[in-house]
């Protein structure tokens, strides 16, 4: 499962945090988008996530991927950083066994996690999410997905939203960008925030309207299911 070219990065960091390369359990995180190589490792006797990065250029950078990691692992945002190896792009972190998260109790505890997280210390880089959304939004109008007069309707009103859209220096934090169910682990006690390769300084509403797309729901009948944050890709 490890290729033989990862395998001498994966010695050394093994080395280097526990004093051996014996892997006593080694099971893949096969669940998320992220190109990473992830695993479930085991280490004399205590479960671990090892991480492998397959890609690494500007927009895939370890340097500030990891430093928002151990940023976060410093405020209890994240397990806990074991190692890290910028040039290999691998990491080795505390392992997080996590049940389901009810919307219930993810009402209560995200926007805890998301005012520590926005008060955390900047991260390295700026997102630009001016740039950046109107490239992904414009690219979906060309896509053809709904009737021309549907989208030039849905287009009229975000571009009027952009136009009087507040854009706050105070509103810039720190930002994981990809809170999506799969990076938000709940271990029956505290929620844990994991996947920070998205992460950036970026506008707080972001992070936000993520959870809000998973969390907000209208609907009032009592026999309709709730939406359950499930644990998946660590």
């Amino acid at each position: 499962m490890i290729l033989q070219e990862e395998h001498a990065a994966v010695c050394r960091g093994l080395n280097e945090t526990f004093g051996t390369t014996t892997i006593d359990d080694l099971r893949p995180e096969t669940k998320g988008l992220s190109s990473d190589l992830v695993f479930r490792i085991v280490v004399r006797g205590s479960p671990f996530l090892l991480r492998i990065m397959t890609r690494i250029d500007e927009q895939n950078d370890p340097v500030r991927i990891f430093t928002c990691m151990r940023t976060a692992a410093e405020e209890g945002l994240t397990p806990r950083v074991r190692y890290v190896n910028t040039d290999d792009g691998v990491s080795i972190t505390d392992f997080v066994e996590a049940i389901p998260l009810s919307r219930s109790e993810a009402l209560v505890k995200l926007p805890e996690t998301l005012r520590k997280l926005h008060s955390l210390p900047p991260f390295p880089k700026t997102f630009n999410y001016v740039t950046a959304h109107n490239f992904f939004v414009w690219k979906l109008r060309k896509a053809s997905l709904l009737p021309n007069h549907e989208i030039d309707e849905v287009f009229t009103q975000y571009e009027r939203l952009c136009a009087v859209y507040p854009r706050l220096d105070s509103d810039i934090v720190s930002s994981h960008m990809d809170l999506k169910p799969e990076n938000v682990l709940f271990d029956g006690q505290r929620v844990w925030l994991s996947g920070w390769k998205a992460a950036f300084l970026n506008d707080r509403y972001f992070d936000l309207a993520i959870l809000a797309n998973f969390l907000v729901d209208r609907r009032r009948r009592a026999d309709l299911p709730r939406k359950v944050f499930r644990p998946s890709a660590r």
